[in-house]
């Protein structure tokens, strides 16, 4: 079950289909108890039945952000998006959670909660960025 105050429009969340596979869905819009989305058998459907989709290296890949290269000094584990000329988005694979990274001269400090649903992510990275995973 996951919380109304934790997604917000544009995030991926799962429920159990008719056959009980695990079906992703976007959000398009949340009220009084329910998610909805177009996609959705009723464009609707109660916030007990909507689960956080697990955050993964994966999932990073699809959204953009790209490993770091071992070849030039990087370290694998960290993966980061440009999201403008001059600054990037830092994230490292703590194998359990992935914890958001500052850029300071020389280092990677990391910063705030680590995040392992990927609507944290995408919650997250709107609020430094403005823009949409």
């Amino acid at each position: 079950m996951i919380e109304a105050n934790d997604v917000r429009p544009g995030n991926l969340v799962w429920y159990y289909d008719l056959y009980m596979n695990e079906t992703v869905f976007e959000v398009e819009g949340i009220l009084e108890g329910f998610i909805y989305s177009s996609t959705l058998p009723k464009s609707k459907l109660s916030l007990a039945n909507v689960h956080p989709l697990s955050l993964d290296a994966g999932y990073l890949h699809s959204f953009g952000f790209v490993r770091g290269d071992r070849a030039h000094g990087e370290d694998e584990n960290v993966f980061s998006y440009k999201y403008n000329r001059n600054d990037s988005v830092y994230v490292r694979d703590q194998g359990y959670s992935f914890q958001f990274l500052a850029a300071a001269p020389g280092q990677l400090i990391p910063y705030g909660q680590p995040v392992v649903h990927v609507h944290q992510l995408q919650n997250l990275f709107y609020c430094l960025t403005g823009q949409e995973l």
